[in-house]
């Protein structure tokens, strides 16, 4: 199932974390799919971690998120050597990713390690359509093949 939180709040309210807290339980791998934006998520999934991974529904549901998967699939505007100790932005990009790690070890979910596209917007289309390809494989049994 795809859940475009854009679609479903384009008013950016997010009004419904009971609804969303029902769609993460029912499923079993969760993927994130974002930019990168200022070495962090957009806004609205900023808002929803905030509003549906609260410390009371983590503890109150652990035993429904314990066991399930998570993983981000990043876009990003710089190369990868921006993103080297030494480099533009100074660290690499799955240190700027912690925070998320962190969110996963309090929900008792299984980090898979993220797919991250370096300057996704300069990419060939065959370039996309072979990252493409590779998702949508991978999407089709996510647990055997491990990465992308």
């Amino acid at each position: 199932m795809i859940h475009d939180l854009y679609g479903t709040y384009p008013d950016y309210f997010m009004n419904a974390s009971s609804y969303e807290r029902k769609l993460l339980c029912q499923h079993e791998i969760i993927i994130f799919q974002y930019p990168l934006y200022t070495y962090s998520c957009p806004s609205l999934l900023k808002e929803w971690f905030d509003r549906v991974l609260t410390r009371n529904f983590v503890c109150e549901q652990s035993k429904q998120l314990k066991g399930k998967y998570w993983r981000s699939v990043i876009t990003t505007a710089a190369p990868q050597e921006a993103y080297q100790y030494g480099g533009y932005n100074r660290f690499l990009l799955t240190e700027l990713l912690r925070p998320f790690e962190l969110i996963v070890l309090m929900c008792e979910i299984q980090w898979l390690l993220p797919v991250i596209i370096y300057i996704a917007r300069r990419h060939s289309l065959e370039d996309m359509q072979e990252c493409a390809k590779a998702y949508r494989d991978w999407l089709k049994s996510p647990l055997e093949h491990g990465g992308l």
